[in-house]
C-alpha cells in the first residue's frame, strides 16, 4: 500500500478525521491499540474506502509514503509519549509525527526538541470542532517544527473548515514554532470556558428574574443568534433548550445534575496567565465556577444554612431585561476575547513566537467550538493594527462595548441585589472598569508592600525605573526615603 497519511487512535475524533482525510482523496493508514477496533472500523464506517489497517506499528508505518506522516489522535499525556516511542524505531530522518490531541504546549516543546535530535519532525496541532467538525471540517492550529509545514500543509488545510464568500479560505494556518499551536488551542479552550459560563449566567438570570420558560428561551436565543451573538454555542443552546425527554413531559436540560466537568485546558490557560502576569479574569472565574459547581453536596447543605437577600419586590420589565441581558452577554464576550488575545500576545513575546493574530481569528472563524460572527471583526482589527494592544481599543469594539455598558451594569446590579451568582458577567465588567481607569489604588498596595517588606515603589514625580523605600515608622532614626535605580 502507499498511504498519504496515517492516523493512530480510533476514538470518535480519530475515526471522523480518518473519514475526512479519505473524503479529500487521501489514502489513509490506521492503527489502534485494540486491533478488533481496526477490523470493526474497516468493515463498518470505512467499508469500500481507501482506508487500510495496520495491526502493528511496524505494519502501520510500512503502509506510509515517504516522508511518512503519522498523526496521533490519542489521549493527551503519557499515551502520546508511549506512541512516539513505539513509532521511533520504524521512522527515518525527515518523517513527521503530528499530535492532534489536547496536549499541554510545554509537552509539545519537549517532544519536538527530543525528536529533532533524531531528525524526526514534530507538529503539535490543536484540533477544534468536536466530532462533527472532525468529520466535516475542523479548525486546526498547527505549530512545532516549521520544516514539517510544507509537507503537511495541503493535507491539514484540505480537511479543515473553510470560510469566506467562496468558502475557500481554510481555517488552518501555521501558528508558530514549538508549542505555539497547542498554546493557541489552549487559549481557544479558555475562551470557550468563558463563552459557556456567560451563556449559563444569562440563562440563570433570565430564569430567576424573568421567569422565562424553556419554550421562551428557544425563541429568545433564536433572536439573539440573528445579530451580534451569532455563534455556534448560541446555536447549539437553542437545540438544548428545546430537547424534551422521550415521554415529552419534561426537558432534558432540567433533569441534568448541576455539576460541571473539565479536562484541564481552561485551568492551564488561567495558570499560564498568572505566570505571564496577564489579567485573564473572565476565564479564571469560569474555571472556578466549574469548581464551585462540583461542590454539589456542600452547596445543598449551605443552601439550608446561609441566607441571601430577601426576595426583591421590584419588578423588571421583562422585554427590557431580556435585551439588557443580551447586551451584557455581548459586552462580556468581547472582554473574554480581548483577554484571550492579550494572553497570546504576551506569550508570543515571552516565548519568541511570531504569531499572526488576524490569522488566529480566521482559524477560529469556522469549524471550532467558539466560531462566531464577530471573529471576522477581530481579524479586521488586527489587519488594521497588527500591534494592537487590546481589542477594546479597536473602534469597532470600543463602540460596541460602550453601547452596552448601561445595560451591562443594570444586569450585574440586579444579579447582586437578588443574590444570583454571575461571576463571569461581573468580573468582565470589573476588568473593563479597571482597564479604562487611569489611576487604580495600587499606590496604597505598593506602600503596604514597602512598609512590611521593603519592596520599594516608584513615584509619580520621578521617571519610571527609579525605585524608593521609605522608613514608614521612623524607627532606627532615619525617616527619609532611599532611592534606587532599576
Amino acid at each position: 500500500m502507499s498511504c498519504d497519511i496515517g492516523v493512530v487512535g480510533l476514538a470518535v475524533m480519530g475515526e471522523n478525521l480518518i473519514l475526512n482525510f479519505e473524503s479529500r482523496g487521501y489514502n489513509v493508514a490506521i492503527h489502534n491499540r485494540s486491533t478488533d477496533k481496526i477490523d470493526k472500523f474497516v468493515a463498518g464506517r470505512a467499508k469500500d474506502k481507501k482506508i487500510f489497517g495496520g495491526e502493528t506499528i511496524e505494519k502501520f508505518v510500512g503502509l506510509l509514503k515517504k516522508p511518512r506522516t503519522a498523526m496521533l489522535m490519542v489521549k493527551a499525556g503519557n499515551v502520546v509519549d508511549i506512541y512516539i516511542e513505539k513509532l521511533i524505531p520504524f521512522l527515518e530522518k525527515g518523517d513527521i509525527i503530528i499530535d492532534g490531541g489536547n496536549s499541554n504546549w510545554n509537552d509539545t516543546n519537549r517532544r519536538m526538541a527530543a525528536l529533532k535530535e533524531k531528525g524526526i519532525l514534530f507538529v503539535g496541532a490543536g484540533v477544534s470542532g468536536g466530532e462533527e467538525g472532525a468529520l466535516k471540517g475542523p479548525s486546526i492550529m498547527p505549530g512545532g517544527d516549521s520544516e514539517a509545514w510544507p509537507f503537511v500543509k495541503d493535507k491539514l488545510q484540505q480537511i479543515s473548515a473553510k470560510v469566506g464568500e467562496k468558502k475557500d479560505i481554510p481555517c488552518c494556518d501555521w501558528v508558530g514554532d514549538s508549542g505555539a499551536g497547542h498554546y493557541v488551542k489552549m487559549v481557544h479552550n479558555g475562551i470557550e470556558y468563558g463563552d459557556i459560563q456567560l451563556i449559563c449566567e444569562a440563562y440563570h438570570l433570565l430564569k430567576n428574574i424573568c421567569g422565562v420558560t424553556n419554550e421562551e428561551l428557544v425563541e429568545i436565543f433564536k433572536e439573539w443568534n440573528k445579530g451580534d451573538l451569532d455563534s455556534y454555542l448560541i446555536e447549539i443552546t437553542i437545540d438544548i433548550f428545546g430537547k424534551k425527554e422521550e415521554d415529552g413531559k419534561s426537558y432534558v436540560v432540567d433533569n441534568i445534575l448541576d455539576t460541571a466537568g473539565q479536562k484541564g485546558t481552561g485551568k492551564w490557560t488561567a495558570m499560564n496567565a498568572l505566570d505571564l502576569g496577564q489579567p485573564v479574569t473572565l476565564i479564571g472565574e469560569s474555571v472556578f465556577a466549574r469548581c464551585l459547581s462540583a461542590l454539589k453536596d456542600q452547596r445543598v447543605k449551605a443552601s439550608k444554612i446561609l441566607k441571601g437577600p430577601e426576595e426583591s419586590k421590584d419588578k423588571v420589565d421583562k422585554k427590557e431585561f431580556i435585551e439588557a441581558v443580551r447586551q451584557a452577554l455581548f459586552a462580556s464576550k468581547i472582554v473574554s476575547y480581548a483577554q484571550g488575545f492579550t494572553l497570546i500576545r504576551a506569550a508570543a513575546e515571552e516565548y519568541k513566537w511570531n504569531i499572526n493574530y488576524g490569522a488566529v481569528a480566521l482559524m477560529w472563524r469556522g469549524g471550532c467550538i467558539i466560531r462566531s460572527k464577530f471573529l471576522g471583526n477581530i481579524k479586521e482589527a488586527f489587519d488594521k493594527a497588527p500591534d494592537l494592544d487590546n481589542l477594546l481599543l479597536d473602534k469597532f469594539f470600543t463602540d460596541k462595548i460602550q453601547a452596552c455598558t448601561k445595560s451591562w451594569r443594570k444586569v450585574c446590579g440586579e444579579a447582586i441585589k437578588r443574590g444570583i451568582p454571575a461571576p463571569a458577567f461581573t468580573s468582565a465588567l470589573s476588568y473593563f472598569d479597571g482597564y479604562r481607569s487611569a489611576r487604580l489604588p495600587a499606590n496604597l498596595l505598593q506602600a503596604q508592600r514597602d512598609y512590611f517588606g521593603a519592596h520599594t515603589y516608584e513615584r509619580l514625580d520621578k521617571p519610571r525605573g527609579v525605585f524608593e523605600h521609605t522608613n514608614w515608622t521612623g524607627r532606627g532614626g532615619n525617616t527619609s526615603s532611599s532611592t534606587y535605580n532599576a
